[in-house]
Order: C-alpha cells, then sequence, then structure tokens
C-alpha cells in the first residue's frame, strides 16, 4: 500500500462514517487526508492527524473522531493495527503484505513512481541563472543551473507546464564596459578601469576579428573607437551567448526561451507596461522623472521607471519583462536572484500587486534569493580562474570534478545558505563524497540483477508478506517516502529535499544489502524470498534513478 493509497483510503473511511451518522461533516468539507512517517518507528508505518484538523467542525474532540475512524480503517486486512496518541494522532501499523506491495507498485511504475498531477493545468514560467553576457558562468551562477535545473524538472514531475527562461541582460552599461574592453585587449591595450579582464576577453578579441575579416569587413581595431565598439559590441556579445549556451548544455541544462532584454526597449514592451501601470493610477511624475507609487503595495519607497533625462531606468525593463510573462500564458512567474537582490524583492512584488496580481511564495510572482559558493581544495580556498582571472568559473568546477559531482554537490543544500564545496571531497571514490554514495547505491543495485540472472533468481514469483525482516520494512517506508520528498520538494521549492532523501535511501539499501541474499547459497535452490527480494532490489535502484533523473545526475549501472 502506497502512502497515496493509504490517504485516499482513510478519506473513504471518513466519508463512510458520515454516511453511516457517526461523524457529522459534510463529505464537500474533507481535506486531503495527508499522511507521513512517525518521527519514530516504533509507533507505527504512517501518522496522521486528520482528526484533529475536523474535530472541531465535527462537533466532537480529536480523540472520539479518532476512535471512530480507526475502528473502520482497521477493518481493512492492509492494516494491523491503529493507536491512537496524544491529543488525537493516529498511528497505523500496515500489515507485512500491504507493505511489501510497494515493491512491486514501484517497478511496475517505473519512470512515473514519484510523479502525480498535483500541479496539472498550471504554467510555470522559470527564470535561472540569467548571468551578464559579459563574462563566463561564475560558480554561484553554475548554482543557479544546477538548482533551477532541478526544480524544472521536479515541477514538471508534478504535472506543471514549465518553460525554462534565461534573460540576457544586453542593454545598459554593462554592454558598453564589455565592448570596451574587447577593443582594448585587441589593440593591445590595458583594459578600462571598469572594464572586463580574463583570457576569455582576449580570446572573444581574436573571434571577433577573425570573423570580421573573413566576412570582408576587414580588422575592426583600424576603425574610429565608436565604430570598433559597436562591431566588438555586436559580435563579441553574441560570441559570449553561444559560449554560455554551449557551456550550459554541457552542464546539462537547456532553456526554452532565450529572452533578451534589448528587445523590451526596442519592441516598445517598456511603454506599453508603464501605459498599463498609468491606466491603473499607479504612476506620477516627479522632479522631472517617472515613478511607480510601489509604497502603496508594500515597497519601502516609490522608484523611478524613467530618469530625468529620459532615460529608462532599470526597473522600467523588469516591469516589462514581468508583465511579457505574464502575457505569454505564464500562471506563475518564478524568478532565481543572487545573493546581492535581497534589496528587489519589496520593489518587484510590490510591482506583481501593481498589475493586479499575486506576489509571494506559490503566486503569480516568486522571487527566490541564493547564496555564494566557494571552493575549497585542501584547506584553501580556490579563488582565481585560468580563464577568467579573479573568479572561478563553471567551466572550472566542471574539469576538476565532472558533470555528476558538480551539479550534485550545488543542489545538494538549501538553496538560501551559503555553501562551501570540497574539491577533495566530490572528486573522491569514498563514501564521504554524497554522490558516489547514491551512484554506488544505483550501481550496486544494477550488480544485484545481473548476479540474480546468473543464478536463475527471476520476478515471476512475488509474495510481498516475506518482505518482513527489519531491513525490508526500513527499505520499504523509505522508498514510500519518494512520491511526498518530491511533492514538497515542488510546493517549497526546494530541490535539495530530494537529494538528502537519496542519501537517507543509499544508507538504507547498503544497509539491506548487508543482511538480505538475493541469489541462494552454492547449490540451494532458488525460492519466493529470493525472487520477492530482487522485486524490493529493483524497486530500489529504480526510485535511486529516478531521483538522480530529477537532479540532473545519471545513474550509473557499473562503478
Amino acid at each position: 500500500m502506497t502512502p497515496e493509497e493509504l490517504s485516499a483510503f482513510i478519506r473513504t473511511s471518513l466519508e463512510q462514517a458520515i454516511a453511516a451518522g457517526e461523524v457529522n461533516l459534510d463529505p464537500a468539507d474533507l481535506p486531503e487526508v495527508k499522511v507521513e512517517r512517525p518521527r519514530s518507528r516504533e509507533h507505527g508505518d504512517w501518522a496522521t492527524n486528520v482528526a484533529m484538523q475536523l474535530a472541531k467542525k465535527a462537533g466532537t474532540n480529536p480523540r472520539a473522531l479518532a476512535e471512530i475512524l480507526a475502528a473502520r480503517i482497521k477493518q481493512s486486512d492492509a492494516i494491523s493495527n491503529v493507536e491512537i496518541a496524544g491529543p488525537g494522532f493516529m498511528n497505523i501499523k500496515l500489515n507485512a503484505a500491504a507493505a511489501g506491495e510497494l515493491a512491486r507498485a514501484i517497478v511496475e511504475a517505473g519512470q512515473a513512481f514519484g510523479t502525480s498531477e498535483a500541479l496539472a493545468g498550471s504554467t510555470i514560467n522559470l527564470e535561472y541563472v540569467s548571468a551578464n553576457p559579459t563574462g563566463p558562468i561564475h560558480v554561484g551562477g553554475a548554482r543557479w543551473a544546477a538548482v533551477g535545473d532541478s526544480l524544472a524538472r521536479i515541477l514538471t514531475a508534478s504535472g506543471a507546464q514549465v518553460v525554462r527562461e534565461y534573460y540576457f541582460n544586453d542593454h545598459g552599461a554593462q554592454i558598453d564596459r564589455f565592448s570596451k574592453s574587447l577593443v582594448a585587449r585587441a589593440r593591445g591595450e590595458e583594459a578600462p578601469e571598469d572594464g572586463y579582464g580574463g583570457q576569455y576577453i582576449a580570446d572573444i578579441a581574436a573571434e571577433v576579428i577573425a570573423g570580421a575579416t573573413a566576412d570582408g569587413q576587414g580588422d575592426p581595431t583600424n576603425l574610429a573607437d565608436d565604430e570598433a565598439r559597436e562591431v566588438f559590441r555586436e559580435r563579441g556579445v553574441n560570441l559570449m551567448f553561444d559560449a554560455i549556451k554551449e557551456e550550459m548544455r554541457d552542464f546539462r541544462v537547456e532553456f526554452d526561451v532565450y529572452f533578451h532584454e534589448d528587445t523590451l526597449h526596442e519592441s516598445g514592451a517598456v511603454d506599453a507596461a508603464i501605459g498599463r501601470l498609468r491606466e491603473a493610477g499607479v504612476i506620477f511624475e516627479q522632479d522631472g522623472a517617472t515613478w511607480i507609487r510601489t509604497t502603496d503595495y508594500g515597497d519601502d519607497k516609490d522608484r523611478v521607471i524613467i530618469k530625468s533625462d529620459g532615460d529608462a531606468a532599470y526597473f522600467a525593463g523588469d516591469i516589462a519583462y514581468y508583465l511579457d510573462k505574464r502575457n505569454r500564458g505564464a500562471d506563475n512567474v518564478i524568478i532565481m536572484l543572487g545573493a546581492d537582490h535581497h534589496g528587489y524583492i519589496g520593489r518587484m512584488y510590490a510591482m506583481a500587486r501593481a498589475f493586479g496580481d499575486t506576489a509571494g511564495p506559490g503566486e503569480n510572482l516568486e522571487l527566490l534569493i541564493g547564496q555564494l559558493v566557494s571552493l575549497v581544495r585542501d584547506g584553501e580556498p580556490v579563488k582565481m580562474s585560468k580563464r577568467a582571472g579573479t573568479i572561478v568559473v563553471l567551466s572550472d568546477l566542471m574539469e576538476a570534478a565532472g558533470v555528476d559531482a558538480s551539479r550534485y554537490s550545488l543542489v545538494r543544500a538549501a538553496m538560501d545558505s551559503p555553501l562551501e564545496i570540497d574539491l577533495g571531497v566530490i572528486t573522491s571514490n569514498t563514501n564521504e563524497n554524497p554522490v558516489y554514495y547514491v551512484q554506488y547505491a544505483h550501481a550496486r543495485t544494477c550488480a544485484v540483477d545481473r548476479n540474480a540472472a546468473e543464478h536463475g533468481v527471476t520476478r515471476d514469483a512475488f509474495d510481498p508478506a516475506l518482505l518482513d525482516s527489519d531491513a525490508d520494512e526500513e527499505l520499504l517506508a523509505t522508498l514510500a517516502q519518494y512520491p511526498v520528498v518530491v511533492a514538497q520538494a515542488a510546493e517549497l521549492r526546494e530541490p535539495h529535499r530530494v537529494a538528502r532523501y537519496l542519501e537517507e535511501l543509499a544508507g538504507k539499501y547498503h544497509s539491506w544489502y548487508g543482511v538480505s541474499r538475493v541469489t541462494p547459497r552454492g547449490d540451494d535452490p532458488v525460492t519466493a524470498l529470493h525472487q520477492t527480494r530482487l522485486w524490493l532490489n529493483d524497486a530500489a535502484g529504480q526510485v535511486l534513478e529516478n531521483g538522480l533523473g530529477l537532479l540532473g545526475v545519471s545513474a550509473p549501472e557499473r562503478m
């Protein structure tokens, strides 16, 4: 019996108690019945507080309602016991056969196990990474790449239609500094004081010259400064875009939309968005500038959107971009921002509310703020990149640790906490390396499969009642948690929950493997117990594979 099946059974028992006049409730008022693992397995396999939720509406106390419900639940052959604890918690123990059925359910569901339709019908626009196109992705952006892509996979597994979006900030002063840096490097001059350095600038400058020469434009360094900067800007930005996209693909991160900030200004979208807000009565003029009255919607001060010199403020682009996403059909817009963007929250949420939308966790607009990443090796900080100069970039991390270890390490900690990655740990083939520990568990399930085939152990027989050892029960109980973990990760936007769960599952599997034989000894015959344990082995392998897939990490069959 899966948690979903138990939840549905408890709800049916409630409906039956209502129909029999034992409980004074309207069936339409019944919530989704949630079941969860009790803190101590001694209390049972599952627990629910549904009696405490409904007692007041039913005009009774929680224990009395729990006793009525327990009497009905106990009638199921799948339930071995129901105990009422405290003010009305219900602790439920499944019999071995009911618990063991989960192994077959997982194997038969395959990659679909853990997916749901909880978010079906919703379109979520998820924007992440969105680094300025002026240099390679640094390790902070790499964290967003891993977390964002994993979150997109988790939301998709929960039934949502997810649009993965990358916002190219190709409008403004940083692009001017980038083009000036390219021209300076191409001419052998010092980079501007506020410009960009690193080997990648020299590489791109050389590519611009080669491309312009090949196209018959000649060497752009011979042009006047303004003309040269325009050539290096256009070609250099495109080359940087291409390099970023390739790097993301190498990191197993794909986007559905690459949105260019510049198009908002060229298309009139900024003016249209301001016009929409003007109609709503939240725009005013002051000191020669145009403002939005965000203080009416929770911001700490009003914001300039058109400066006194007539240029659009950066916030004007944010306004137009958000409206564009909503107009493209996004029910929820999730934007992942770096640690230096805390000041954006108030103004962005106020802007959404000014459009008549909701803002906050799970609303039309949701902002996720991430924290910094640092790398260490042998206890010493890694601070410099051969390619980028003063920062460590994604390509450095991938070169040192590989894609699997890099992605897993970046996603396994809560995104709102600073993260330190020890390159010595994540490149080691030891149990101290979390990704190795999890991947090895999956590889071990595959090795058991191969060994079983050599000994003639198949899945032709399955007797779930035989899965009654402590190790069987521990592994089954952990496997049963997977759909709950995925649902929580989607609801709370926390992919790290999947990684931490996989580590727990790997530990339970390794312990189970140490005491449970799937193949017979010597010339002993193959029994139903061997075959049934093969089902459980394969169920563990399937869940490990599914969970690693949500994190964009491979599930190797051999290690």
